[in-house]
């Protein structure tokens, strides 16, 4: 789950190249050196070394879990331990409970025979390390995304690499005590540093590269990698929509999207960026977002369980998108009564109308708790709306007819989606998480995790006695008549 603009110090402005400071880098390189020794020393690694990983690192989380949650509140200026439990820990833990439950299973690859024309040999496919993992995490999850990864590298035996954002830099500080309490400094080692450190760790000779965050810096990610043939899973971010069909059960959908934006105050790569409604409803739908953003955080502006904000910077740029947007016609819909508070970067949610493609909250991921609501008069012009964009990371439809779900399936292309609720699909670790084209490529969570930070080798074995000699040089009627065959 990415974040918008900013990520683990990277600015647009500090991103003019990826050229790696020979300073910070020089700092980083006998880390990682030392953690590829190590790799190259013993490649293989047993089930019992990687149940002892994972076990560790779900026991670092209960112990730390205090500790992470007030790091994150005083980061935010204002986050519960409550969403952290439920958004963080929780799906942490799942993955590697589901993690443990199914590693031994995904290492046992496949084995069988040839296929007919070159029986009698024996076929295999072996998932091995890759080496050395190197992982950027974001600040707007920084347990979930840092853990996340993580959880899916030693499930498939790596040692990995974990560059932390310092816009949280005290769950940073914390977070990398925490691994060193829990891992030998080759097994997993954890990077602070502003924006030179990231820049740096991104041109790192890594086996393989997961960054979490701007679709803009992806590029730049992207690009240092290439230097190194660096394998990449990119997680970006986008405009995903919701869109609430003729047939959806109406509080419930509302509900559901207010919920999906407003937890973590709308910092969430997959939370819905816009509204698509039936233009009939358009009205409805105002007042009934509103009544489920005053049950869902009654006075948003003073309720300790409403996220703040995480920067001056982040509540400055989503007023100037709400300001812009109004200057240029759209009109705003406060969910609350209550101002908006600079000081403690208390941003109360607020609905936009009246929207197109010229504002800047049309074209830029919100990441915060804007909301766009855009009418439309039939599904196929909805389905329209989305396709005409970037491809999301999420999606979200709710209806409670099945042929019009299928039809937004089929019909549009996204990371991932999930129907009738939102967010859900990310907690799911049965299916893969990431994006499509600007909203990403590759994905991980459970076994698809498992996957990306795994070489599949496929390995040929060939028995004592067989055939392949009959089709050797030179070529007569016995091959003549065997490539007939073949050929059929």
């Amino acid at each position: 789950m990415g974040h918008n603009h900013e990520f683990g110090g990277l600015h647009d402005a500090s991103l003019d190249t990826l050229a790696a400071d020979d300073s910070a880098r020089a700092l980083l390189l006998p880390r990682f050196e030392a953690m590829r020794r190590a790799h190259d020393a013993s490649p293989h690694v047993d089930w019992p070394t990687r149940e002892r990983h994972l076990k560790a690192l779900r026991a670092m989380l209960h112990k730390y879990r205090n500790a992470f949650a007030r790091a994150i509140d005083e980061d935010f200026g204002g986050r519960s331990a409550q969403e952290t439990d439920l958004l963080e820990l929780f799906p942490s833990v799942g993955n590697l409970r589901h993690a443990l439950a199914h590693t031994r299973r995904w290492m046992r690859g496949s084995r069988g025979w040839a296929h007919l024309w070159l029986l009698p040999a024996r076929r295999a496919i072996v998932p091995q390390p890759l080496g050395v993992v190197g992982v950027i995490a974001p600040w707007n999850y920084p347990v979930l995304l840092a853990v996340g990864p993580l959880t899916d590298a030693l499930a498939a035996g790596n040692r990995v690499m974990i560059k932390v954002s310092e816009v949280t830099p005290r769950f940073a500080e914390v977070f990398a005590a925490a691994v060193a309490d829990t891992f030998a400094p080759e097994w997993v080692s954890v990077v602070t540093g502003d924006a030179q450190v990231a820049r740096a760790f991104s041109t790192l000779p890594f086996d393989h590269l997961l960054f979490t965050g701007a679709t803009s810096l992806g590029h730049h990610v992207m690009r240092a990698a290439s230097e190194n043939l660096t394998p990449v899973t990119l997680e970006l971010g986008g405009k995903s929509p919701a869109i609430v069909g003729p047939g959806a059960r109406w509080e419930h959908a509302v509900e559901r999207i207010m919920y999906g934006k407003l937890v973590n105050a709308g910092q969430t790569c997959v939370a819905p960026d816009y509204v698509l409604v039936p233009r009939e409803k358009l009205e409805a739908f105002i007042s009934t977002a509103r009544q489920m953003a005053q049950r869902l955080y009654p006075d948003a502006v003073n309720n300790p369980q409403y996220t703040s904000i995480v920067s001056p910077r982040h509540f400055e740029r989503l007023s100037g998108l709400a300001s812009e947007a109004a200057a240029q016609g759209a009109t705003l819909h406060a969910m609350f009564d209550s101002p908006a508070r600079a000081a403690s970067r208390r941003l109360p949610p607020v609905l936009l109308t009246g929207v197109h493609d010229g504002m800047r909250v049309m074209r830029e991921e919100i990441f915060g708790p804007l909301l766009p609501v855009v009418p439309y008069d039939d599904l196929d012009a909805a389905i329209a709306y989305v396709n005409e964009r970037p491809r999301p990371l999420a999606l979200y439809v709710f209806d409670t007819d099945d042929a019009r779900v299928a039809r937004v399936l089929t019909q549009t292309i996204s990371g991932g989606v999930t129907v009738n609720d939102t967010l859900l699909h990310v907690a799911e670790h049965t299916l893969p998480f990431g994006g499509v084209g600007p909203s990403g490529m590759g994905g991980y969570h459970g076994e698809a995790g498992f996957r990306t930070f795994s070489k599949d080798k496929p390995i040929f074995r060939q028995a004592r006695w067989n055939g392949t000699r009959l089709l050797n040089p030179p070529y007569g009627k016995r091959f003549a008549t065997m490539i007939r065959q073949l050929l059929r």
